[in-house]
């Protein structure tokens, strides 16, 4: 029976994460730890909790930090594995370093392959393709510190390269979010998740929601599951309804 359990726990992923909960819970260690700004890594546990998967793999376009303010990195500690798109080269050089199990493109993503400039801001966080952003963002005193020429794939190439389409994506382009998430061929690669930022960037709490990007994932037979003000997590309805079904 033990060399069974030992079996499990190495081999099938859902097994080795009931069985951590379980220790989790009678160690007495209730609370999860997230790395997001807004708790987003935590509702999307929720999320491939109540869909039984223990280990979703993930693109995360506009990664910046490897662990501070990620999306991402709560599931990279737990064993998952992915892609990060980070177009800045010394942050793709740092994720590289903090997370060796992803594969890290020194990349920007768009409709069609290219070179566009990339605006690298005083506040990293905001770095941005957008000429547009980048302005205001200087408007609001923050500075243009370098800009760069970087290479533009399409989603379709990283998909590609990878091999496999992800469980979630995440998607945080500082005024570009709109434009990369209409780059997904919903009806050829389905991600189970999309968590993406839905309000324009201000700091005096005047931001506002962009309801194309609402409509958008509508329009694709996706619905809002849950929102944090900054960002939308938005799941597939139809692997929603299979799971009603089933129960």
């Amino acid at each position: 029976m033990i060399f069974r359990a030992l079996h499990s726990f190495a081999t099938d992923p859902l097994y080795r994460y009931r069985a951590l909960g379980w220790l989790r819970r009678h160690a007495g260690l209730h609370g999860r730890t997230s790395y997001s700004q807004a708790g987003e890594d935590l509702i999307l546990r929720a999320v491939f909790d109540t869909l039984r998967i223990p280990s979703p793999t993930y693109v995360d376009i506009g990664a910046n930090h490897p662990v501070r303010l990620s999306n991402t990195f709560y599931f990279y500690r737990a064993g998952s594995r992915g892609v990060c798109i980070a177009p800045d080269p010394s942050l793709a050089k740092r994720i590289r370093s903090r997370r060796p199990r992803d594969l890290v493109l020194n990349v920007g993503v768009g409709t069609a392959t290219g070179e566009l400039d990339f605006h690298v801001m005083s506040q990293p966080v905001l770095n941005t393709f957008s000429v547009t952003e980048a302005r205001n963002l200087e408007r609001l005193g923050h500075r243009v510190v370098r800009t760069l020429r970087v290479p533009i794939v399409t989603v379709a190439e990283v998909l590609d390269r990878w091999g496999q389409t992800p469980d979630f994506v995440n998607i945080d382009a500082e005024g570009l979010d709109l434009e990369i998430a209409r780059a997904f061929d919903l009806s050829a690669r389905r991600p189970i998740a999309f968590c993406v930022e839905t309000i324009t960037y201000a700091e005096d709490g005047t931001g506002r929601k962009i309801p194309e990007i609402f409509e958008l994932f509508e329009r694709n037979d996706y619905f809002a599951y849950a929102d944090t003000y900054v960002n939308t997590i938005f799941v597939d309805r139809r692997r929603w309804g299979r799971l009603a079904a089933r129960e």
